[in-house]
């Protein structure tokens, strides 16, 4: 039944459609316990209506962008988005993990692993950049897969995305203390706490990235523009730093510590680098959460996004040979190779510089990071999966300041206690499951249109999706088990090309993009798929146990509070809606009477 014009009122005054309210939640499943009683009964028939329920691209760009009360100030252009996405891969990825990974899993081939994880991250960036230019709002992916895979699968990617957000940022933090301490000549544990009473991977308390978080989070909350032009001025130190590591240390190469014995540990090995140093491409889509900010989507985003993914690739792809050349593999150091590596040929004045570079590196990685974090979140409370206070954004800063404050807290607790081995790993594994996701949506997107497209285009599509995944699926798990020898992939590898192909010839394309679009659909974003899937085989057991953990925790969630709080709210707009189009008629009877 309609709701009159009256009670749609009521719905907005109780702040259901707004972005605040006067508790965490304000919805109606939240008024009373015997209203949340009720809901609880019902979530079964509310998780099948919201399961499958997808936005609009003009939802996420008006209705849902509007609940944050004030807009985010348009003032990014590409030039500022290059150096957000320099500044947000650049830094602790290269300067700690590269040492670990060369020395450890890879040897001199940590260059190829580069590679492949670099191929892996341009994929995912072709797919963010059509999204973004397409629905250019603060929510990044979590927008992205609402509109294409519904509610609940953009849920799961919201947890996911938020706990990379975090476990990235903590991780930065503690190697921000390794780093102070290798400028001051001291072990990065002499400025840490060792709680004994903790286990070994919690018990090194790290008060120092907590004061950087805290540093980052002020300049986050107070301009998103100021923020840029700090971004930047340090970038360009970054690179100067850079070039300085490049030249000094080919002055030190020696051609046969890299040529001696260059994949030590196999191809096994190399892929195994590769899943971890994902880890240091982690970032550029935070830059997507900045569409809403930018003054033209259309040509700042591509631009932006894909001029900065080129540059980081080639420059992390250099610096990888440089260390291998300067010292044999297994004299690498795994916490400050490249300061360690300069002292061992005799330029130890050159570590101070090595490690002033990585905390400007990792200084702009953690102040990118804090902005494109909030943004998720507040793009995630404007649809009430999160408490809507979160969504807003503040009329004299124009920028999300609870939504900042709650994920920098969040990421300080994590940086005090955690090691850094558990947050990489972690941190992979999440970030390439949401990759994966992306790329399905954009299948999506670019085959299946509501309403237009055939029930057998639409069998045929599910068909072939099902296919890439399940066979992208069995090549990582073979990959992972190890045994079989080349029988496996002679049965997957083909299977994925004939499901990718038929796509490409037996399903009719039903929607072309409007500005800028992925090159070779199917095939990239199959691409995409198949190498995310790939490297999330390549890594251990325990971090898939955190994992599923993690998961396990936001169904959770999402049962108990977000189904019901998202349900109420997509009601309350339904009746809005339904409110405005009887408050028109009775307008135009009015007109027509007169």
């Amino acid at each position: 039944m309609a709701l009159s014009a009256a009670a749609a009122g009521e719905v907005r005054r109780r702040g259901c459609c707004g972005g605040g309210g006067g508790s965490l939640f304000p919805e109606e499943s939240f008024k009373s316990w015997s209203a949340y009683g009720r809901a609880l009964l019902e979530t079964g028939p509310r998780l099948r209506e919201r399961a499958t329920a997808r936005s609009l691209d003009s939802t996420e760009l008006h209705e849902v962008r509007g609940r944050s009360g004030a807009d985010m100030k348009r003032n990014l252009t590409w030039w500022d988005l290059i150096w957000f996405g320099i500044g947000a891969v650049i830094g602790a990825g290269i300067f700690v993990l590269t040492g670990q990974e060369a020395k450890e899993a890879a040897g001199p081939a940590v260059v190829v692993s580069y590679a492949v994880s670099g191929v892996s991250a341009m994929l995912s960036v072709f797919c963010y950049t059509e999204f973004a230019v397409e629905i250019p709002v603060a929510g990044g992916s979590f927008a992205y897969l609402r509109v294409e895979l519904g509610d609940f699968m953009a849920f799961i990617a919201a947890g996911n995305i938020l706990l990379e957000y975090c476990i990235g940022g903590a991780a930065v933090a503690r190697s921000w203390t390794s780093y102070f301490a290798t400028l001051l000549n001291h072990h990065p544990n002499d400025f840490r706490i060792h709680a004994t009473s903790l286990s070994e991977d919690y018990s090194r308390l790290d008060p120092i990235a907590v004061v950087v978080i805290t540093l980052i989070c002020l300049f986050a909350v107070l301009s998103t523009k100021g923020s840029s032009r700090f971004n930047y001025i340090l970038s360009i130190l970054h690179v100067a730093v850079i070039a300085f590591i490049i030249y000094a240390g080919l002055s030190k190469a020696k051609l046969s510590n890299l040529t001696a014995d260059f994949a030590p540990f196999g191809a096994r090995g190399i892929f195994a680098a590769s899943a971890v140093l994902f880890f240091a491409y982690i970032g550029f889509d935070a830059v997507s959460t900045m569409a809403e900010e930018t003054k033209d989507p259309a040509k700042d985003i591509p631009v932006g996004l894909v001029g900065a993914m080129t540059l980081t690739t080639a420059v992390y792809c250099v610096l990888a040979v440089v260390l291998c050349l300067m010292q044999p593999y297994a004299e690498i150091d795994p916490d400050a190779p490249f300061s360690v590596a300069f002292t061992a040929t005799g330029m130890d004045w050159a570590k101070y510089v090595v490690a002033f570079g990585a905390l400007k590196g990792m200084t702009t990685v953690l102040l990118v990071s804090a902005v494109g974090q909030a943004r998720y979140l507040t793009h995630i409370a404007r649809t009430h999966m999160v408490p809507p206070c979160l969504a807003q954004v503040h009329p004299r800063f124009g920028t999300p300041v609870n939504a900042t404050v709650v994920m920098l807290a969040a990421t300080a607790v994590i940086a005090f206690f955690t090691d850094l081995g558990i947050l990489s790993n972690l941190l992979s594994i999440s970030t390439l499951f949401i990759f994966m996701l992306v790329a399905v949506a954009l299948l999506v997107r670019r085959y299946y249109v509501a309403g237009e497209t055939s029930s057998s285009d639409r069998t045929k599509l599910a068909t072939c999706l099902a296919a890439i995944i399940a066979s992208s699926v069995a090549t990582a798990a073979a990959w992972g088990v190890g045994s079989g020898g080349w029988v496996p992939y002679a049965v997957t590898v083909p299977a994925w090309l004939a499901a990718t192909l038929y796509l490409q010839l037996g399903v009719p394309k039903a929607r072309a993009p409007k500005k800028w679009g992925v090159p070779l659909v199917p095939w990239l974003p199959a691409a995409s798929i198949f190498i995310n899937i790939f490297l999330l085989g390549s890594i251990d057991a325990k971090s898939f146990m955190r994992f599923g953990i993690w998961t396990a925790a936001l169904l959770a969630y999402y049962f108990l509070f977000g189904l019901h709080a998202s349900y109420d709210t997509a009601k309350a707009l339904a009746a809005e809606a339904q409110a405005g189009k009887v408050e028109e008629g009775v307008k135009d009877v009015v007109h027509a009477g007169n």
